[in-house]
């Protein structure tokens, strides 16, 4: 039985032809020049290399240039969401539509997710936003974050559905025992992989 459906954001609840996720790739490139003062030549490859360790770029700045990681996540958050994304009535309603409990868990800030919920139109479907927080900055795909959102859930792996369009993620959504729905691309899936969507707004009609 599932009790709770756990939403990815970034690429998931829209589509990632809207591209939003390249304003702030720009802020996170801009905030390792400008703000920490890394030669523009070098952010490409250590950025590389940081995703490599440790999941995300703020893991490999906390650890080797001491980030204040709120402040690096107001920066890097500081885009205009609306020139990218709007209203999606076909997302609404299928999430209206549905009795189970629905929250976002992200490796982005809450205050960010709020922003693009809002601008989709959705934010009232959510009972919660799981953040990059959640496990003292460590991001998906490590287990810790996703046992501590279970534990604030207060359900098991099984009752869950991760709907994700990162695979990697996908996969320790399953080794946790929770159904899995990628959105992704046509094409080979995974068997760690439960369903394929085309789009977030598909998902409901599965459970």
């Amino acid at each position: 039985m599932t009790d709770v459906l756990i939403f990815d954001l970034d690429n998931t609840l829209y589509s990632r032809e809207r591209d939003l996720f390249s304003l702030i790739d720009r802020r996170i490139n801009l905030y390792m020049s400008d703000v920490l003062g890394i030669a523009k030549e070098a952010v490409d490859g250590l950025r590389r290399r940081y995703w490599s360790d440790y999941g995300v770029t703020l893991g490999g700045l906390i650890r080797h240039h001491g980030v204040d990681p709120e402040d690096y996540l107001d920066y890097v958050h500081d885009v205009d969401i609306a020139a990218r994304l709007g209203q999606d009535p076909q997302l609404l309603q299928a999430l209206v539509a549905s009795p189970l409990r629905k929250v976002v868990f992200t490796n982005a800030s809450s205050e960010y997710a709020r922003r693009v919920l809002a601008c989709l139109g959705v934010e009232a479907c959510f009972d919660g936003i799981f953040d990059i927080r959640i496990a003292s900055f460590l991001p998906k795909p490590y287990p810790e974050p996703y046992r501590k959102v279970l534990d604030r859930l207060g359900v098991a792996g099984e009752r869950c559905v991760m709907v994700e369009d990162t695979l990697k993620n996908l996969k320790t959504a399953k080794e946790l025992g929770m159904e899995t729905v990628w959105v992704g691309p046509e094409g080979e899936t995974p068997p760690f992989v439960d369903h394929r969507v085309a789009s977030a707004a598909q998902v409901p009609a599965i459970y």
